[in-house]
């Protein structure tokens, strides 16, 4: 009797197991990035990680100042290190009841600009005793890799460039196939991004009363487009074999805020071809009809988001870095052009693809 007894409660247990692991699908993944100004949680479906076939799920967000707090102290508050905890906490929890994603795949990191706050082992300590978690650090000298592997599909690896475009600098890079079915990773990296640029040019201007002129602010940063040109040229000619590369992903707010007021349209795929034609026609509208995106704005409600992270000034700087590059490219008829859309997915995509057998990331 105690034989059949065991017997069935294992029979009970083995199904209770294969039950569960059923409902828990090996092709959800999920990220938390604990970024500079906020918590970000993404659940995705990953169907061909080559082709980068994949469908977002969710994606929430929650709003908190670490980078502020740690520019000013050098370390986190402890309400950040409280709230972060709890909130991580909650959502692992969803993310494995709800979302029924397996434990191996989810993951958590943190931006470079946790590595230099004095109490980062609190944080790391308070998720762990929470959750039984831990996370990684972004290092900024790995970044631009991250980018790369997440932001281009792998099938595209040996044939495209990425380039993203932030507010500090302009970084990415590409992939050189070496022998031996071995790859080398080539960093990319600009002195100027879209805020960078413009304290450039502002700095030009000599008259202080005119500093907030906007008519001034073009006059200057149209003079100083041959500094941004000759930037841009001494990359390319110490790279001169991303100049072979027929694909070019483009990616960060510059990109963003041009497909956003210019095409005007809720695009679902996770690459949005470009044209050279387009990128054009939007600097005339930036430097001569600006009020027509003003207007949008008002019903518009993702113009209006593009409008309240950059003013005028900071457009037309960012139009001008993505307009410089294209147009120093060779042959840039014959390249495809793509702004890589769910940037908030780039570091997820690249942890996946680096755990994937389908996959060569050893670069």
């Amino acid at each position: 009797m105690l034989k059949k007894n065991k017997s069935q409660i294992l029979i009970l247990l083995l199904t209770l197991f294969f039950s569960i692991n059923s409902f828990s699908q090996k092709n959800l993944y999920a990220g938390i990035e604990i970024g500079r100004r906020a918590i970000k949680i993404s659940v995705i479906e990953v169907n061909n990680i080559r082709k980068a076939d994949y469908k977002i799920i969710n994606f929430s967000t929650e709003r908190l100042s670490f980078a502020d707090h740690i520019a000013a102290t050098g370390e986190l508050t402890q309400e950040d290190i409280d709230r972060t905890g709890s909130i991580i906490a909650d959502q692992l929890k969803k993310i494995k009841t709800e979302f029924k994603v397996l434990e191996e795949n989810t993951f958590i990191v943190a931006a470079p600009v946790f590595s230099s706050a004095r109490n980062i082992d609190a944080l790391k300590n308070k998720i762990t005793s929470l959750t039984k978690k831990s996370f990684d650090i972004i290092n900024v000298d790995e970044e631009a890799k991250i980018l790369v592997k997440g932001a281009i599909p792998p099938v595209d690896y040996a044939d495209a460039l990425l380039l993203d475009i932030g507010a500090q600098t302009t970084k990415g890079g590409y992939i050189d196939e070496l022998k031996d079915n071995k790859l080398a990773f080539i960093p990319l990296e600009l002195d100027f991004g879209t805020m960078t640029l413009t304290d450039a040019v502002k700095k030009t201007v000599v008259n202080p009363n005119q500093a907030e002129d906007l008519s001034t602010y073009q006059e200057k940063s149209f003079d100083y487009n041959p500094v941004l040109r000759k930037k841009i040229k001494d990359l390319l000619d110490a790279n001169p074999t991303l100049l072979k590369k027929e694909k070019i992903y483009l990616s960060g707010g510059a990109v963003w805020a041009f497909a956003t007021l210019y095409y005007n349209e809720n695009v679902k795929d996770h690459y949005i071809p470009l044209f050279m034609e387009d990128i054009i026609n939007y600097d005339a509208i930036l430097k001569n009809n600006f009020s027509k995106y003003s207007t949008l704005a008002k019903t518009d409600k993702e113009v209006a988001r593009v409008l309240s992270t950059y003013d005028q000034k900071y457009l037309i700087s960012a139009n001008n870095i993505l307009q410089g590059i294209l147009e120093s490219i060779p042959n840039l008829e014959t390249k495809k052009i793509y702004f890589v859309k769910d940037g908030q997915v780039t570091w997820l995509m690249s942890y996946i693809a680096d755990r994937s057998k389908k996959v060569n990331t050893n670069f």
